[in-house]
C-alpha cells in the first residue's frame, strides 16, 4: 500500500527511475533572461562548445587502462566489461560530492526520458516493494492493467514465466514495462485466493497525469503539481481554465512531495500570475555570473490571491515556483519548510553516444531575492503541520507484535492507533498493556480477532484505515489553512 503524497514511502510509477526524482533540467530552456553580473552571454547554458575541456593525459590514461586490465584480468571472478566502465564513470561523477549528478545506462536513461516525457509504455500501474514483495499500489485510468481486472494490494509473483522474488523494485518494473503491443503474462497473487492467478496483459502506451484540480469550496480552486514534466504546462493551463469557468475567485497550488523536473516548464507555469519583467528565478554559473529569467507575459495577469501548499518533500522546480510566486507575486506559503535543492542539472546523453546520460550539475539557482535556498529550504510564510500520522512508515509485518516488545513497527503503529482513535496512551515502541488493549479495541471494532495482538492482518487493515483518513482532505491542516486564509482575503 501507499499512503499517497502524505507518507514516507518510496513508489515507482512503471516506466519511472528513481534518479530522475529531486532533480532540475534545462532541457529546452528559451525564457527571456537579464544579465545580472558584468559580462554578457548568449543563452543562459553555455554551448558545449564554450565548456572548458580539461584533457587526460597519456600518463593518465595508461593509469585507467592499466587499472581496467587488473579488474578486468585478474579479479577473482570474471567482470563484465560494461560493468567495469560504468563504476569508472559514476566513480567519477561520485568524486564531484553531489548526489544529484549522475550516470545513467542507456536503460536507465530510457527511463529517464519516458519520466521526463511523461509518457512510456508499459501496463500502466503504480508499484511498491512490501516486505520484498512486488504490490500494485493503483492503476492508472483506461491503462492495460484496469482493463484486464487487477486490482490494488496485488503481488505480482512473475512475468512471462520469470519470478520477481529476489529483485529490486526497479528490476522488477525492467521486466514488467515493455514495448506497445508485446504481452506480459502476470502471476499474481490476490488476497482470499489460495493459488496465484496467471493475467495476460498486452502493454500499451501509457500517459502519466502529472497535474489534478478540483474546486474546494465554491469560489476556491486547488491544483496539484506532481512533478513538472513536459506535459505540466498544456496540462496546468487547461486546469487552470478548468476552474475558471467554475467560477473560481481564488487558486490553491499544492506542490508538497512534488520533487522537481523541468526548469522551463516551471517558467511557464508560473508566469501567468506574474507581471511582465519581474524576476521569476536568477541562475548562477560556476563562475559567479547571474542572469534572471524574468515574465515576458503577452496577456494580463491573473491577480486572484493564491496560497501554495509546500511541504519537506517539496523541492528543486516546486521550490522555484513557491519562491516565484511568494516573492514577485506576494502570494503566501502555508505548510513546511522545503526540501532545500537550489542546483540545476543538464543530461548529457548526445555527448555519451551510446544511449546513456551523464546528469551533471551546472549550474546554482536563486530566488527572485538572489537568496540561495540549497540544504536550507523555503520557510512558509504560515507553518502548519499535519498530524503525525501523516509521516508514518509502513509496517515491515515481519513478524506479530505483542506485549514486551520494543520497536520502530510498535511506534509506528502506535501513532496510527491515535490516529484512529485507539490511543495507546504512548508513541515509544514499547508495547505495554495499554497497547494491547489499544490493539484489541481496533480488532472488535474492525470484526477481527480480538488478541490483543497485531498479526499481518491487523497492521494491514490498521494501515487502510489510516490510509483512508489521511485521502480523506477534512484531517488536511494544510488545506485547511489555506482554505480559512483565502476564505478571510477579499479577492482583487
Amino acid at each position: 500500500m501507499v499512503f499517497k503524497g502524505r507518507m514516507v514511502l518510496a513508489y515507482v510509477l512503471i516506466g519511472m527511475f528513481a534518479s530522475s526524482l529531486l532533480t532540475l533540467l534545462t532541457i529546452n530552456f528559451f525564457y527571456p533572461v537579464i544579465s545580472i553580473n558584468a559580462g554578457s552571454a548568449d543563452k543562459l547554458n553555455p554551448t558545449n562548445a564554450s565548456r572548458q575541456q580539461a584533457g587526460l593525459t597519456s600518463k593518465d590514461l595508461t593509469k585507467l587502462q592499466t587499472a581496467y586490465n587488473l579488474i578486468h584480468n585478474q579479479y577473482v571472478t570474471e567482470i563484465d566489461h560494461d560493468k567495469i566502465l560504468n563504476g569508472a564513470i559514476t566513480g567519477m561523477l561520485s568524486a564531484t560530492g553531489d548526489p544529484f549528478s549522475t550516470y545513467m545506462t542507456p536503460d536507465e536513461a530510457k527511463q529517464f526520458q519516458d519520466n521526463v516525457d511523461a509518457l512510456f509504455e508499459g501496463i500502466g500501474a503504480e508499484l511498491l516493494m512490501i516486505d520484498n514483495k512486488i504490490t500494485i499500489d493503483s492503476l492508472i485510468k483506461g491503462s492495460p492493467a484496469e482493463k484486464v481486472g487487477l486490482r490494488k494490494n496485488d503481488i505480482i509473483v512473475s512475468v512471462n514465466g520469470e519470478k520477481l522474488e529476489g529483485l529490486t523494485l526497479y528490476e522488477a518494473v525492467a521486466k514488467i514495462r515493455g514495448a506497445k503491443g508485446t504481452q506480459a503474462e502476470l502471476s499474481i497473487i490476490r488476497a482470499g485466493s489460495i493459488d496465484p492467478i496467471d493475467i495476460i496483459v498486452v502493454r500499451d502506451e501509457i500517459e502519466t497525469q502529472t497535474v489534478q484540480s478540483e474546486m474546494v469550496t465554491k469560489e476556491i480552486g486547488k491544483i496539484e503539481i506532481r512533478q513538472f514534466s513536459a506535459r505540466s504546462t498544456d496540462e496546468f493551463k487547461a486546469n487552470l481554465l478548468g476552474l475558471e469557468k467554475q467560477g473560481m475567485k481564488s487558486l490553491i497550488i499544492d506542490v508538497r512531495d512534488d520533487p522537481g523536473g523541468l526548469l522551463f516548464k516551471v517558467l511557464e507555469i508560473v508566469e501567468p500570475f506574474i507581471d511582465k519583467g519581474k524576476t521569476i528565478v536568477q541562475v548562477e554559473d560556476r563562475n559567479g555570473k547571474r542572469q534572471a529569467d524574468v515574465s515576458n507575459i503577452k496577456e494580463p495577469v491573473r491577480k486572484y490571491p493564491i496560497v501554495v501548499l509546500i511541504n519537506k518533500g517539496s523541492a528543486s522546480a516546486a521550490e522555484i515556483l513557491a519562491a516565484a510566486l511568494q516573492q514577485s507575486a506576494g502570494s503566501k506559503l502555508i505548510g513546511e519548510t522545503t526540501y532545500g535543492k537550489g542546483t540545476v542539472q543538464e543530461p548529457f546523453l548526445d555527448e555519451m553516444v551510446d544511449g546513456s546520460n551523464i546528469k551533471l550539475t551546472i549550474n546554482k539557482w536563486l530566488t527572485p531575492n538572489g537568496s540561495w535556498i540549497h540544504q536550507k529550504g523555503i520557510t512558509p510564510d504560515i507553518a502548519v503541520e499535519q498530524p503525525d500520522y501523516f509521516d508514518v512508515m509502513v509496517l515491515s509485518k515481519k513478524e506479530t507484535l505483542k506485549f514486551d516488545m520494543n520497536n520502530a513497527d510498535i511506534m509506528n503503529m502506535q501513532i496510527m492507533l491515535e490516529g484512529l482513535g485507539f490511543s495507546p496512551e504512548r508513541k515509544d515502541g514499547y508495547y505495554d498493556m495499554k497497547t494491547v488493549a489499544a490493539v484489541g479495541a481496533f480488532q472488535k471494532a474492525n470484526l477481527l480477532a480480538e488478541t490483543g495482538e497485531a498479526n499481518e492482518v491487523t497492521m494491514k487493515e490498521i494501515e487502510n484505515k489510516i490510509s483512508d483518513k489521511i485521502k480523506d482532505s477534512k484531517n488536511d491542516l494544510q488545506l485547511k489553512a489555506a482554505i480559512d486564509l483565502l476564505q478571510s482575503t477579499p479577492a482583487s
